[in-house]
């Protein structure tokens, strides 16, 4: 069996004492990896802080990076290409996550904004994400718009719309999209001044996929000239040195979180430590990755009156909270990230005292039912 020299990020959950009977590994910051520490090592496990380009690989004995997210903007695929390094990313291990951020977003904005039922939202970029982002909407009563331009050349344009009947009709407008800087399905700046001023129903704005999909200067004029309602952001131009007006004016505003339930983080760990596994053929036991139980895992809606799914909802995820303390101290935005708490998704929790369409709502988003 090939010995494994491997240089990981100490903030993959769950990774420590798993690995160290296969590999001589060493764990180092994002910031820890340069050329020196880890010139000797045949594998990477990383997060989207670092950069895997000329710069870090060159010189190296590196021969497969396993990224512990679903994006992989941060991989320079062509020098890996050419320099026959092998990697994987960990697609949808945090798919539920930036649903349940979703539904939190949504339940927010019917807590204090729109009423949902009936409403338009407009979906742009329809893969894991955003089709279990659509299943939701579909279950809150909502009219669910489709964008997917790759998808609809390949499948047929049946079920898919194109972006002018969003800006023309969608009441909520959400990104799900890869970041791609060039080519026909170009996504960078897909949401630029000539996007926002198309917009009819001056829609709510939702980012939860990169940063430079929406041109926040152009977003930012169409905040002050009311061509869009309002916006939540957890992805943002220039991380970590964000836009601080943008995040003064947003109803919501987190530090690229979306992602981040303890459930998404150790997917994303279970699945990079299988792609290991099958590169170099290595019988890794992820058994043990299992999540911790939510704090307070029975909702009890008995004595509720109002606003009973959002409070159920909400009470998995209190996205306000992660607002707030971002709006409070901009400057601790990559400590927040790091530092992120146990965050589990509806599977995790019990719901009692559910009754009729709500019950059948609240089961379809995950949660526990318990009859009484």
């Amino acid at each position: 069996m090939k010995k494994l020299i491997i240089a990981a990020d100490d903030k993959i959950p769950a990774l420590k004492g798993l690995i160290e009977n296969y590999a001589e590994v060493t764990y180092l910051p994002a910031k820890g990896f340069n050329r020196d520490t880890i010139k000797d090592a045949n594998v990477l496990l990383v997060r989207t802080p670092t950069k895997c380009n000329r710069e870090l690989l060159e010189g190296s004995a590196v021969e497969f990076i396993g990224t512990a997210n679903i994006g992989f903007d941060h991989i320079d695929r062509e020098y890996c290409a050419a320099h026959h390094i092998e990697w994987e990313n960990a697609p949808a291990c945090n798919a539920d996550s930036v649903t349940q951020y979703i539904l939190a977003t949504l339940m927010h904005l019917s807590k204090t904004r729109i009423k949902l039922e009936g409403k338009t939202i407009g979906i742009i970029g329809v893969g894991n994400i955003g089709t279990r982002v659509a299943r939701v909407c579909e279950a809150l009563g909502m009219r669910v718009l489709l964008n997917d331009p790759p998808r609809a050349r390949k499948e047929g344009k049946d079920g898919f719309v194109d972006l002018e009947t969003i800006a023309n009709e969608a009441d909520i407008i959400t990104f799900h999209t890869p970041m791609v800087r060039a080519g026909e399905f170009q996504t960078f700046h897909l949401a630029n001044e000539y996007f926002f001023h198309q917009l009819k129903k001056h829609p709510y704005i939702i980012n939860t996929a990169r940063g430079g999909i929406i041109d926040e200067t152009a977003l930012l004029h169409a905040l002050k000239c009311s061509l869009v309602e309002g916006v939540i952001i957890d992805c943002w131009e220039n991380e970590p040195e964000i836009n601080r007006e943008l995040l003064k004016e947003a109803i919501l505003a987190t530090p690229h979180i979306a992602g981040f339930s303890t459930d998404g983080k150790l997917n994303a760990t279970r699945i990079t430590l299988e792609n290991v596994s099958e590169f170099f053929d290595v019988p890794i036991d992820i058994s043990s990755i299992v999540p911790p139980a939510a704090p307070h895992p029975l909702i009890d809606l008995r004595e509720n009156v109002n606003y009973r799914i959002e409070e159920a909802i909400l009470k998995t995820y209190d996205i306000e909270l992660d607002s707030r303390r971002l709006k409070e101290d901009p400057g601790m935005f990559v400590s927040f990230r790091d530092n992120y708490y146990l965050r589990r998704e509806p599977k995790a929790y019990q719901v009692i005292g559910a009754v009729g369409k709500e019950k059948e709502l609240l089961g379809k988003l995950g949660f526990q039912i318990i009859e009484e």
